[in-house]
Order: structure tokens, then C-alpha cells, then sequence
């Protein structure tokens, strides 16, 4: 079942529920998914359809934090959608599996004591592994962590 599927059928609940805010949020992330879908002019894949989702919540989330410090119902109102969206997210990579690729990164590609000379050689081979999976910055984070300072 595709995730337009999904939210599809969670929004015809929320109608019967009556619960407006979470169909309206819903509506929001279907016509999202629907727009992608029509610029591709072909069905998105899983890891398509998790961008798009990924997308609406960093907006969201941009959204609550640029809200004015006056404006609690703009807070309060992004929090709710957030929580909705989140549902839909996929699971993010814990920073121990993270490490993990990392390891098997460095394993590849035959790198025993990882330098900052060595970073773009590891990042061009780990962010296809982790993309859509993992937040990039904790990826270069870990990435540096992993790297011996000389």
C-alpha cells in the first residue's frame, strides 16, 4: 500500500471522527504527495514518497520556530500537524547504526585510521546508504567524530 494509500484512508477516518485538525494536515501531506507524483508523471517510490514527508516537517517545523513569541496558537497548531506527520515518517537511523555503516564504510574501503583527507572519499560512499534514513548533519557529525585529528 502506497503511503498516498495510507493517508488517504487515515484522512476518510479522520472525517468520520470529525477530527478537522488531523484531516486537514492530512489533506495538506496527500495533496503534497499527489504534486510530486504529477511532476514525476509516474508513481513516486518509498524513499520519494519519505522525502516529501520529511519535507513537510522541516516546513512545519520552520514554521513553529520563526512563530512570534506572542503567537502560541501558530505554536500550538504546528505541534499538533507534527505529531499527525510524524506518523508518517519514516524510522530515523539510530547514531549506533549510524557508527555501524560508518565501520563498514571504513571496512570497504580498506581505511584503518580515517583522516580528514579521508572524509570525502567516506561521505561520497555512506550518504546512499543512510539517505532518507539519517539526518545528514549527525551523519557529518559522526563522520568527523570517527576521523583521527592529527
Amino acid at each position: 500500500m502506497s503511503k498516498i494509500d495510507e493517508v488517504r484512508a487515515e484522512m476518510v477516518a479522520a472525517m468520520k471522527n470529525k477530527d478537522k485538525e488531523r484531516k486537514d494536515t492530512l489533506s495538506m501531506l496527500l495533496a503534497a504527495l499527489k504534486n510530486k507524483a504529477i511532476d514525476k508523471r509516474e508513481d513516486l517510490t518509498e524513499a520519494e514518497e519519505n522525502e516529501v514527508i520529511k519535507k513537510e516537517i522541516k516546513q512545519t517545523q520552520e514554521t513553529k520556530d520563526l512563530a512570534p513569541a506572542d503567537r502560541a496558537d501558530i505554536v500550538e497548531e504546528c505541534e499538533k500537524r507534527l505529531a499527525v506527520l510524524r506518523e508518517f515518517a519514516p524510522e530515523e537511523m539510530s547514531e549506533e547504526a549510524i557508527r555501524k555503516e560508518i565501520n563498514e564504510v571504513l571496512a570497504g574501503l580498506g581505511i584503518v585510521t580515517p583522516t580528514v583527507k579521508d572524509k570525502g572519499k567516506i561521505m561520497k560512499e555512506l550518504m546512499p546508504r543512510v539517505k532518507g534514513k539519517a539526518d545528514g548533519v549527525l551523519v557529518n557529525r559522526l563522520v568527523g567524530e570517527a576521523l583521527v585529528q592529527p
